[in-house]
């Protein structure tokens, strides 16, 4: 596996970006990692990281010029941006983060040499779809496709069993019932929800075969991982 020269992350203190840097930062094939975010990241604990270099910018207007100055550029592209209606204040403004910001950011990456983006989307994406986050998110899969890097990589996790700072309880109570069956049996769990830990590795392990062109036949150019693909890379081949 090729050495990365570097990853830049967006995200880092959300549910899934937060397990992404904590495994990036951990892999030896990663030499540096820049995030950019509103706030400071949690992931990698209290000591220094060397690898990391962290860039908080409450303005997120002013984060594609910050990425576009990354030096040196990163090769990898991550983007676990994302937030729901309600945190976002309506649909009009959810549209702006997880869509508008995020290709615009994306688009800074890769004119400033990324090679590989790495979306998390999620399961049920369609842009054509009659629900408001699956259309959102099948929207801005298809933007993501148009920014020309060398390979796009998009992630479509199930529901996401993790801990979040926020709270959502519906979700709570569907991750409670995905834990339980994971219990009984995996088989229960995996094709509907994964751990955030294995989504997490499967986006590290994902982007680094991208950089190394170590992809399926026939998604060299765009290479959509579905939840059973997430699991064969987040821990049945996870390294």
């Amino acid at each position: 596996m090729a050495n990365a020269a570097g990853v830049a992350l967006l995200g880092s203190t959300g549910l899934v970006g937060s397990y992404i840097l904590t495994n990036l930062l951990a892999h030896p094939s990663i030499a540096r990692v820049d995030t950019v975010s509103r706030r400071t990241p949690t992931a990698g604990g209290s000591s220094p990281q060397v690898k990391l270099t962290t860039f908080v910018e409450t303005e997120t207007s002013r984060w594609a010029n910050q990425i576009a100055q990354l030096s040196p550029p990163p090769s990898l592209y991550i983007s676990a941006l994302g937030t729901t209606r309600a945190s976002a204040g309506g649909l009009a403004n959810q549209y702006k983060l997880d869509l508008d910001l995020n290709i615009e950011c994306a688009k800074a990456a890769r004119e400033a040499g990324a090679k590989v983006f790495v979306l998390v989307s999620s399961s049920g994406a369609n842009p054509n779809s009659y629900i408001p986050y699956a259309k959102l998110k099948g929207e801005c899969e298809e933007a993501a496709k148009e920014l020309g890097f060398e390979r796009t990589i998009i992630v479509r996790p199930g529901l996401i069993v993790g801990q979040r700072e926020e709270s959502r309880p519906a979700e709570a109570v569907l991750r409670f019932v995905a834990s339980s069956f994971g219990k009984l049996h995996t088989s229960l769990k995996d094709p509907w929800a994964q751990d955030v830990d294995v989504i997490a590795k499967a986006c590290v392990n994902a982007g680094l075969k991208g950089l190394d062109g170590d992809v399926p036949a026939g998604n060299e150019k765009v290479w959509l991982l579905e939840q059973a693909d997430v699991i064969r890379l987040g821990r049945t081949e996870w390294k």
